[in-house]
């Protein structure tokens, strides 16, 4: 297996930048007739991650997600990290090039080393 961190070209500061899970997110109800005293804590699957970072970086998260889905999956590691985890070598390449064929070098995937 074959993993790759995402960068997106922040639009504010225009370096290349990847989202990271700080803190799972804390969800809690709100009843109607009652009080629920009940939370729980999660993290983002690594699209709801990339989801995020619509209007934070220069191109739509949505269409990233297309183009990566065809090549990889996206997985948060130890519910932090954003990957694209790939099968092989060529889906990896496949990808950067349909990447920068798309949004030049708004978005690319950099190869993880062991």
């Amino acid at each position: 297996m074959i993993r790759a961190k995402l960068w997106f070209r922040c639009a504010a500061m225009h370096d290349p930048v990847t989202p990271f899970v700080v803190q799972p997110a804390l969800i809690g109800w709100e009843a109607k007739l009652r009080k629920v005293d009940l939370t729980i804590e999660r993290a983002f699957n690594g699209e709801e991650l990339v989801k995020r970072m619509k209007g934070w970086v220069t191109v739509d998260p949505h269409r990233v997600i297309e183009i990566v889905k065809k090549y990889g999956r996206l997985k948060v590691l130890d519910d932090r990290e954003l990957v694209v985890e790939f099968d092989n070598l060529e889906n990896f390449n496949q990808l950067n090039k349909e990447l920068e064929d798309i949004f030049g070098g708004e978005v690319h995937v950099e190869l993880i080393k062991k």
